[in-house]
């Protein structure tokens, strides 16, 4: 199952890879145009795709954490929380992007749900094996 997530890891990573070249290059897609139509669509939007990323890394690094003082998030969070720094910040150097601090806002909340939701994912998976 571990290999499943990770695969799906990958190609949603490709997809969502897409989806920033679309937007750093000016482009429009479909996705794009539903977004508009919905209320707060750009940050729902995302919330949900780097949500769904952190939740299918975590699956497919079987909940690896990290340790980081007293604190241990999973490894998908983090590699996604730093990825998305990166790609937030590299906004200011298109010129069809801004850098929009509501935008990490959203990404952030996305990846704290998405990690709840992996958190509760890994306790129900532990019920079972030790039932």
């Amino acid at each position: 199952m571990v290999r499943l997530f990770a695969g799906l890891s990958v190609l949603f990573s490709l997809f969502l890879g897409w989806i920033i070249f679309s937007a750093d290059t000016g482009q429009s897609n479909l996705f794009f145009e539903l977004i508009r139509h919905v209320p707060y669509g750009d940050k729902w939007g995302h919330l949900l795709l780097f949500g769904t990323l952190t939740l299918l890394v975590t699956l497919g690094t079987n909940f690896k954490r990290v340790r980081l003082g007293g604190f241990s998030p999973y490894l998908g969070a983090i590699a996604v929380a730093v990825i998305v720094l990166i790609e937030e910040c590299s906004q200011a150097y298109f010129p069809q992007r801004t850098f929009d601090l509501f935008d990490l806002l959203a990404d952030a909340i996305g990846i704290l749900m998405f990690s709840w939701l992996s958190y509760l994912i890994e306790i129900k998976r532990q019920k079972i094996h030790t039932e």
